[in-house]
């Protein structure tokens, strides 16, 4: 609560004097605060949603600089991107230009010992109105390799554009990562213009539980089927598959009505990834005709993709999720989020290439029916030619 008073826009004559600093540097604590606690009411100038407390002593020390002052912050990158730090990157952006940023981009080696599934990032930025051309961006894998780290000088423009929405922090950090980042700033389309909707799964299993079932035991009609992250692969969704407590069905009744969408056509992908898994995006097309049912259940850690007012054809669906699946769009998602979520805010926003080439890409998959993530890889290379690292 020290110096909250300096969230405060303007001073007023009885304002308490405070003193500024030149350099401040820190490695602040991580974690998530309720956003009726104490510390988030008086930071609300960078709060949106449940924020996490690093993002608060970030802001307050840009507030705290001297004009010219530095400061460094070793923090998660999570802030990079994502609708709960959207008041925080404008906030803290708009005071301090960014001069270097040094990312540390295994999940495993650099605190794997705390088990931090998300990366981490030095940043050293100076509180000026003259905003610096450039930014430089290194990399290393850990701690181990840190004295040989990789190093990129890029125009600030192309890694943080305060014009934009969303204020997207990207950080890349090799050769392929720029090529990619490169290729998708000249895509214009977006889920929104082409009258896509993404939604997360209503199902919250611990509060759904009177509802799910592990088979069907009921008439015809009287039971849905439940898709959980687990039946989401790379292009394909294996359903049912039988876990513990975690039944492959739901109850069609009223009570469960809320919790139940149409049987329509849609994209799944899941919300998390592991720390082993090779993508971070995993997307399966889902065909309202493969399952006899009016209705289907998403748990809670699956997003749905879909067109409300219509229906995604064939070709669309096979065109987006092997794009979803690529490897070019997995790199370019990396270059911008460093953790296990897949948020639906960051997908609205996500760039899209015109939809002719996507529902290309779809016909030439299913005509191919090999939708193997090889395959996948190659027919997107074959449209976009990413140039590989060196």
């Amino acid at each position: 609560m020290h110096n909250h008073e300096r969230f405060e826009e303007a001073d007023h004559l009885f304002s308490t004097p405070i003193e500024l600093f030149d350099i401040i540097i820190s490695n602040p604590p991580y974690f998530k605060i309720p956003i009726d606690d104490k510390r988030a009411k008086v930071a609300k100038a960078v709060v949106n949603g449940h924020p996490n407390i690093y993002a608060i002593f970030m802001a307050l020390s840009a507030k705290l600089l001297k004009e010219n002052g530095s400061l460094i912050f070793i923090t998660p990158r999570s802030y990079a991107a994502g609708g709960y730090f959207k008041a925080f990157r404008e906030y803290f952006f708009q005071l301090i230009d960014l001069e270097k940023a040094h990312l540390f981009v295994s999940r495993k080696e650099t605190f794997g010992k705390d088990k931090v599934l998300q990366e981490t990032v030095i940043i050293k930025g100076v509180k000026r109105r003259i905003r610096e051309p450039y930014v430089t961006i290194s990399s290393s894998a850990g701690l181990k390799d840190l004295g040989n780290p990789f190093i990129k000088t890029f125009p600030k423009k192309d890694i943080i554009d305060l014009n934009t929405k969303e204020r997207i922090l990207y950080l890349p950090t090799t050769d392929l990562e720029e090529n990619v980042l490169e290729i998708l700033k000249n895509w214009t389309g977006t889920l929104t213009k082409y009258n896509i909707q993404i939604s997360t799964g209503p199902v919250v299993a611990f509060r759904a539980a009177d509802y799910i079932r592990d088979s069907v035991e009921t008439e015809i009609g009287a039971a849905a089927p439940l898709i959980w992250l687990h039946n989401v692969k790379q292009m394909d969704l294996e359903w049912p598959v039988p876990k513990p407590r975690k039944g492959q069905f739901i109850l069609v009744a009223d009570k469960s009505a809320p919790l139940l969408i149409p049987n329509k056509n849609y994209v799944l992908l899941r919300r998390f990834s592991s720390k082993d898994d090779k993508s971070r995006l995993v997307a399966a097309p889902y065909f309202c005709d493969d399952i006899k049912s009016d209705f289907i259940g998403v748990e809670n850690k699956v997003n749905y993709i879909y067109r409300k007012n219509g229906r995604l054809y064939r070709n669309e669906m096979v065109g987006l999720c092997a794009l979803l699946n690529s490897k070019l769009f997995d790199t370019y998602f990396r270059i911008f989020n460093g953790n296990v979520n897949v948020s639906a805010t960051e997908l609205r926003q996500m760039a899209l290439p015109p939809m002719e080439i996507l529902k290309e890409i779809g016909d030439s998959l299913i005509l191919s029916n090999d939708f193997s993530v090889e395959h996948i890889n190659r027919t997107i290379n074959e449209y976009f030619q990413p140039v590989q690292a060196s």
